[in-house]
């Protein structure tokens, strides 16, 4: 596995390559700092996102795990930036409970490139996996002007 850390106002990003896909996203720093095409492309964008100038990634990511892990990430992959969704709208989309949605959802490897903070429970805010918690997921929320952010 190849890694690279990348500073942005959320945090040290650290990217995870293998085998030409980005597999994971964690807060803190690389333990063996890698160069590739693809690590560097994805710094670019993540520093690009930081920046305001991007709203969509162009990555190849691949996700473990089962079938519904896949799939809610799927779905968290689709919701635009800037809006939000319920654990409740992703769990009638795939015919499953909200319950198992937020569990998939706080196991999500590839945080911001797969946009989990764009997740919302039934009342509103709910927590969020990366580093800082639920201030993490209001920054990223505020970061894209989140109509669906409610504090």
């Amino acid at each position: 596995m190849l890694q690279k850390t990348v500073k942005t106002r959320f945090g040290d990003l650290c990217l995870v390559e293998e085998d030409g896909a980005i597999v994971a996203l964690r807060w803190g720093f690389a333990r063996h700092e890698a160069a590739s095409p693809l690590l560097e492309k994805a710094a670019r964008q993540l520093e690009e996102y930081d920046a305001g100038a991007r709203q969509a990634f162009d990555l190849p990511l691949r996700v473990t795990g089962s079938d519904l892990q896949r799939a809610v990430c799927d779905a968290i992959h689709a919701i635009p930036f800037g809006e939000t969704v319920t654990y409740g709208d992703i769990a009638k989309m795939l015919g499953v409970p909200a319950q198992a949605v937020g569990q998939a959802c706080g196991g999500n490897p590839i945080p911001i490139l797969i946009p989990c903070h764009r997740v919302m429970g039934a009342k509103g805010l709910t927590g969020f996996s990366g580093a800082g918690g639920i201030e993490t997921k209001v920054a990223l929320l505020r970061h894209e002007g989140a109509a669906g952010l409610l504090i």
